[in-house]
This record gives C-alpha cells, structure tokens and sequence, in this order.
C-alpha cells in the first residue's frame, strides 16, 4: 500500500529525499529517475496556471493535478496550502477525497495570506480534523515560522503543538544551521522535514542532524523555467533532454 510505503520511507536508513513537481510528466520524470516518492510544489501549481502561490486560489489546478498523479507507482504527497478553506471540516473533507484517489500525504501550512500566522490553537484543529478523517494519510505540518519575519522564536513551541496535534511530520521550511535543525529534531519526535538549500547543509550533514526528510521545494520547478530560458536565447539544447518520443513514453504508461 503506497501510503504504508510513504509512512516507512520516513524511517528508513537514510532520509527520505523528495522531489518536488508541477505535472503529471515532471512526476513521471522523476519515478523514472529512481526516487521512491513525489511531492508536489505549490509555487509551481500556481505559476503553471497564472496564478499567485499561498493565496489559496489553487484549488482546483491542486485537485486536478493530484488525480493524475495518483497514477504513478510511487507515493504521492499534495502540498494544499493551508487547505483551501478557512473551515476544518471543509479541508478534512478535501484531505479524506485525495485520500481515497490514493494520495498517500498531504502538506498543511500555517502560513496565511498577508504575510501572517494562523493562531497555533486553530491550526492544530485544522490538523486534527485531517487526520480524523484521513487516519492513513501522512499529515506533514508545516510551519512557516522561518520565512515570515518576526516569528522564529515562535518555531519550537509549534513544532510541539502540532506534534500533541496529531501530525505525521513536522516541516520547517527555511531552517537552516546546525544548531536550529538539531533543536527541532529534539523538539518532536516525529521525522523532520528541511528544504534543501542550494550553498547550506548538504545531504549527509543533514542527515546526521536527524533531519528525516529533504524537499526541493520549488527549486525544481524554478531550475527549469531558467534552463527554457537559457536555451530559447542561446539557441541550443543542453546534453541530456529527453525525446519527443521520451516524454509521450512518460505520460502513456
């Protein structure tokens, strides 16, 4: 069962490395390279189709994009903002609906429209709902403490509260440093979830702090609006790019 799979790839011998992806193809892509779970970006979601990212418009785009990814082999885990919805029975239905596609997790952030944080009491209702409604699902909890300004002495407290929630996983995007890192990972213990940052920590530094999850992000997604650019004005193709033929294998299997 992929979610069972994803819960375990969380507690394995080494961290659970996740690409983050924006299409069914980018997905496939990925599968094919050898990794044994997706992720999806909501930055790359929400610039795909014209709009903003963590505004709470994506909805649709999200639940259409999950439908297909429910098709790879692999666990899939939906970034859904903060639920689409101000209401925690409307996003524990939601939850419940990808579940039942074969979505094996879900991203639930605090952050909120306007640069803000949701009140931690209401954020671990929003969590709790989830997971009464999807008990299988990998419930990531995601605390944007260290991207908005003025709210990183907040980060430790979180990570505790939506740990008693009854979160799966803990994410903290934008930690970074030895000292941080550790003090989360000793603060839950539930696997932690850091972004790879291009210049910080690497991998295996990571990995001996006790980080148990590494995403891209929206670095992927990113990465490639730059290559199309960088290729479109040089007039010439980089080594390596799959084949017409290639990326119709991908999306007909």
């Amino acid at each position: 069962m992929k979610t069972r799979t994803f819960h375990d790839l969380h507690h394995g011998e080494r961290p659970l490395l996740l690409p983050n992806v924006w299409s069914f193809a980018s997905g496939a892509a990925m599968v094919e390279a050898g990794f044994p779970a997706v992720g999806t970006t909501s930055l790359g979601v929400a610039a795909t189709a014209g709009k903003p990212d963590a505004a709470g418009g994506t909805r649709a785009e999200t639940l259409a994009l999950a439908r297909g990814l429910a098709r790879l082999p692999v666990p899939v885990t939906i970034d859904v903002e903060a639920g689409f919805s101000d209401r925690p029975e409307e996003v524990a239905a939601l939850a419940a609906d990808l579940a039942s596609w074969g979505i094996a997790g879900v991203n639930i952030e605090d952050g909120r429209p306007g640069g803000v944080l949701a009140p931690p009491d209401d954020q671990c209702a929003l969590i709790t709902a989830v997971k009464a409604a999807a008990p299988d699902l990998f419930v990531n909890a995601r605390t944007d403490c260290h991207w908005l300004p003025g709210h990183t002495a907040q980060t430790l407290d979180r990570v505790r509260a939506y740990t008693e929630a009854g979160a799966d996983g803990i994410f903290v995007p934008g930690l970074a440093g030895e000292t941080g890192v550790r003090a989360a990972v000793a603060a839950t213990h539930l696997p932690l979830n850091v972004l790879f940052l291009p210049g910080g920590a690497t991998f295996d530094e990571l990995a001996a702090m006790g980080v148990r999850r590494v995403s891209y992000g929206s670095l992927l997604y990113r990465t490639a609006l730059h290559a199309a650019v960088v290729t479109a004005v040089e007039g010439r193709a980089p080594a390596g790019i799959p084949t017409y033929d290639d990326v119709q294998r991908l999306v007909s299997a």
